[in-house]
């Protein structure tokens, strides 16, 4: 998508996740489908993010979420995690995922969904690097990456255990510019 035809997508707007958020997330990606096959790992209980949202609202850990919504429609989550390419107090970026509900998928909403988490951290935080994960197979997310200013760095080969065998990643990042 070009820069142009981004400004013309649907206004996405990512907020702090309530209970009722997580209520519809539960729902929404309990079985292989609601998540799609490149993020479905098997049933995974929902109570640690009730008591991240409990404690500290999903935000100001080192694994953090916000709802992602289209006006008042809730359409999904961005997340974002820890991760350290050397020892953590100084060489730690943050990676980030995206699910959007099925019915939202293929319009734009994840380009710019994923965009606006990439400037918020920014913004708010001393990252100097932002990175994404995704299976090589997985071309719509590959697609919407790129379109949101990532940068292709390589494949991880056999990283992520899915479906009842490995399967490789390719890794993408942008890094803060001066």
């Amino acid at each position: 998508m070009a820069q142009d035809e981004l400004s013309q997508a649907p206004a996405v707007v990512l907020r702090p996740v309530t209970a009722a958020d997580l209520d519809r997330f539960e729902a929404e990606f309990a079985g292989p489908h609601g998540p799609g096959p490149y993020q479905w790992y098997g049933h995974t209980p929902a109570l640690r993010a009730r008591q991240a949202l409990a404690e500290r609202g999903l935000l100001g850990g080192d694994e953090n979420m916000l709802s992602v919504a289209v006006g008042d429609t809730l359409v999904g989550r961005v997340e974002w995690l820890r991760r350290a390419w050397g020892r953590a107090d100084t060489s730690s970026c943050w990676e980030i995922a995206i699910g959007l509900f099925a019915a939202h998928r293929g319009r734009g909403i994840g380009t710019r969904a994923q965009r606006q988490l990439v400037d918020y951290l920014f913004e708010h935080t001393r990252a100097e690097r932002v990175q994404v994960c995704t299976d090589v197979d997985n071309i719509a997310e590959q697609r919407a990456v790129l379109k949101a200013g990532f940068e292709l760095e390589g494949r991880i080969r056999r990283a992520q255990w899915r479906a009842g065998t490995w399967h490789d990643q390719l890794i993408y990042s942008v890094l803060r510019t001066p």
